[in-house]
């Protein structure tokens, strides 16, 4: 799976098989491996003519990021939008044991209608998910809904636990940052079923983040469970190259 994106002053081999692309497709450009103006207008023509996976329009930016990327490869005729994501059944192959673990302990949660019940951050679940982190009622939930499922994957043994269980999104991504196991937003990392997401909140440089975990990803598309996103434990997609606020990727092996 492609995770770099293309932009105008790029030069290399993408860029010459992103050039290659173009003019197979009907948009000729040379190819000289300089992502240079001719370059950018042809993206931009190609983009404002052809579909994502979804059937939906590309975004005309002259970014060639996953979604251009698989445009350029699968001609109108073929795109076949895919079947939507069953964010209740785990993905048949992808990820570590125990990040598959964690996982099935989510969708558990999503299957069992797992939400705040008498107002925001408050009710049984959410009660259940902060107790292992010596929290009640009232606090953000999002990371200890993460940890609470790699507790459950660990057999419900917190000496078992990959990691320390924390309510703390940046504290997980600090811990997993320490054991090697984590990967920055651009490194080419491509996520697996079972993987820590991190983004930050309010500020990149403040204390506030949130924590999901990784569903799957289709077609440039990343699809995650989370918690306290919404007052419900559910399923959410992204652009993959285009995610906001993103700190980065656990991969518990």
């Amino acid at each position: 799976m492609r995770m770099d994106v293309l932009r105008k002053g790029d030069r290399g081999s993408e860029v010459r098989k992103l050039q290659k692309l173009l003019a197979q497709r009907g948009y000729p450009v040379a190819a000289s491996g300089e992502f240079d103006a001719a370059t950018w207008r042809a993206v931009r023509a190609f983009q404002s003519q052809n579909l994502d996976p979804h059937g939906q329009p590309l975004e005309v930016d002259a970014l060639v990021g996953p979604l251009t990327w698989w445009s350029l490869q699968h001609p109108k005729p073929f795109v076949v939008p895919p079947v939507p994501v069953d964010y209740a059944t785990l993905p048949a192959r992808g990820g570590s044991r125990r990040g598959r673990a964690a996982l099935a302990a989510a969708i558990g949660e999503l299957k069992a209608g797992a939400c705040e019940v008498g107002g925001n951050n408050r009710g049984p679940f959410v009660r259940k998910y902060l107790a292992p982190a010596g929290l009640g009622d009232g606090e953000a939930w999002c990371t200890a809904f993460v940890s609470w499922c790699f507790l459950q994957g660990s057999g419900g043994d917190a000496a078992k636990m990959p990691f320390d269980y924390t309510a703390g999104a940046r504290d997980l991504l600090a811990q997993l940052r320490r054991e090697g196991w984590a990967n920055a937003p651009g490194s080419g990392y491509p996520p697996v079923p079972g993987d820590v997401v991190v983004w930050w909140r309010v500020s990149l440089q403040g204390w506030q983040g949130h924590a999901g975990l990784v569903h799957s990803v289709r077609d440039g598309m990343l699809y995650t469970i989370e918690g306290n996103r919404s007052p419900c434990v559910q399923g959410f997609s992204y652009v993959l190259g285009a995610m906001d606020r993103l700190l980065g990727f656990g991969h518990v092996p």
